[in-house]
């Protein structure tokens, strides 16, 4: 009886997340046709320039669901997802990606409920399911991340010839936007136009580091900013930072060669196990009942996982290499 009210809740779940999404994909769906329609209107519109109430304020959207969004407001920790979404330039809200993570992990646990029958691996399973979405975000951070990282040293060369040819240090930015593209020539356009719209350029390049995870850029905006309050040649000081952020790099991936070996030894130990119990599971089904359902049995798994996570750690901590 409580199995069967589980399954009802479970699928009550599923289809209000399920309705949502259908709902999330029909309004981005006209908004975007209502954004291509305002984009021709504006080729045939006179602009005027004089109109004060534009709202040249950046919106702070966590969902286009209204609820949602009020709930999200009010849900601690809710920041560092956002921050995350941010990072990685995605190009859904934060709703969105919520409701897809609860509708996974619901979809998980029904999986396991189907296949598996085994009630200890059915929240693990789950669990595993909603996080493919965090999962994704921080796959595509890292890649945008490391695009940003190679042209980095390109448009610090840039701006450090600007400043040497005479001009100002926007007009150097200004140069990188021109001369880039995604991700860094994005980025360095969205600090352009917050200068232009009147925000200092010590924030701007602060909040240029919020925005992009990368130590060498934070090392860029630290440099600029301890020259406009101590003085110094800033044009030497970039091309001096190119330098060393291109050597860094050098010298990073040939500690990655030499640690590759290690990595894939530890990747293969840590999944050995995993693909073990999944085949004999699809084998012998009833062989692994003695390890879930007996007392014995469930505090030796317990105690296996344990010392799995712990060997997991040490392992990583020998691979990681931090340059």
């Amino acid at each position: 009886m409580q199995l069967q009210v589980q399954i009802i809740i479970l699928f009550s779940i599923l289809s209000i997340v399920v309705i949502e999404l259908f709902l999330y994909a029909h309004r981005s769906f006209r908004q975007m046709k209502t954004a291509r329609v305002h984009n021709r209107l504006k080729q045939f519109s006179f602009n005027d320039i004089g109109d004060a109430s534009t709202d040249i304020l950046r919106k702070r959207i966590l969902s286009t669901i209204p609820l949602l969004h009020r709930i999200f407001l009010r849900t601690p920790g809710i920041e560092k997802l956002e921050k995350l979404i941010m990072q990685a330039d995605a190009s859904y809200p934060l709703g969105f990606f919520v409701l897809l993570s609860l509708f996974l992990a619901v979809a998980g646990y029904l999986l396991c409920h189907l296949f598996l029958r085994h009630f200890a691996l059915y929240p693990l399973v789950g669990i595993s399911f909603g996080l493919i979405p965090v999962l994704y975000l921080l796959i595509k951070k890292r890649k945008r991340i490391q695009n940003f990282e190679k042209q980095l040293p390109d448009a610090l060369e840039l701006i450090a010839r600007s400043l040497r040819a005479g001009h100002a240090f926007s007009s150097g930015m200004k140069l990188v936007t021109e001369n880039f593209g995604n991700p860094l020539g994005t980025e360095f356009s969205a600090t352009l136009e917050e200068i232009n719209f009147g925000i200092t350029i010590a924030d701007a390049l602060k909040n240029l580091a919020r925005r992009v995870d990368c130590y060498e850029l934070k090392y860029f905006v630290v440099s600029v900013l301890l020259q406009r309050e101590s003085g110094g040649n800033l044009s030497e000081i970039i091309d001096s930072l190119a330098r060393l952020v291109r050597d860094r790099f050098k010298f990073r991936d040939k500690v990655k060669v030499l640690a590759a070996e290690g990595k894939i030894s530890a990747i293969i130990l840590v999944l050995l196990p995993f693909i073990l119990i999944l085949v004999i599971q699809l084998a012998n089904p009833q062989y692994l009942d003695v390890l879930f359902q007996d007392p014995l049995g469930r505090k030796m798994a317990l105690v296996a996982s344990i010392l799995m996570v712990i060997g997991i750690s040490v392992m990583y901590k020998m691979t990681k290499v931090k340059v």
